[in-house]
């Protein structure tokens, strides 16, 4: 999905894939009260997604993998947890890139929409398993971070 003839180096369109994540991550992380955090949006999956849809080929299952750890150590939860719903991601994503033909806003937006219940469902449905409790996270997160990816499409449109 990524275009053949980019106007970017490949160095420069590293850099920036590489500096979005760290943006991401940190917005991740940053203090935030209690009931403002309940609404914080999955920044690096978002990011990721983005990635995955606009430059698979500098984009993939490494990737993944390499973010999944990072969000495991950065919300200290169990190493593969986000793991394997990021990779999951991946999966979702490539098998649609393959369906669709046309890559309009609103078809990446329904691409993000899948990607991101595709990584939400998969922690449902391991948290319980791992965490031996049967408390169900909120779907907050999900549906702000639904409602809010075309920031992020507008924030990077530039590298599409």
């Amino acid at each position: 999905m990524a275009h053949a003839h980019s106007e970017y180096s490949t160095d420069f369109l590293f850099s920036v894939i590489f500096l979005s994540f760290i943006i991401a991550s940190s917005l991740s992380v940053y203090p935030l009260s209690p009931s403002v955090a309940m609404l914080r949006p999955m920044l690096m999956v978002m990011v990721l997604i983005f990635w995955l849809i606009f430059q698979a080929r500098y984009v993939g299952l490494k990737t993944a993998f390499a973010i999944g750890i990072i969000i495991d150590l950065l919300m200290d939860s169990r190493l593969g947890l986000h793991t394997f719903a990021a990779v999951m991601v991946v999966l979702v994503m490539n098998l649609m890139s393959r369906q669709l033909k046309s890559l309009a806003i609103g078809t990446a937006w329904l691409m993000a929409a899948v990607g991101l219940l595709s990584y939400q469902l998969c922690l449902w449905l391991l948290l319980p398993m791992l965490q031996n409790t049967a408390a169900t996270p909120s779907a907050l997160p999900l549906l702000v971070s639904i409602v809010s990816w075309p920031l992020v499409l507008l924030l990077l449109r530039r590298f599409r």
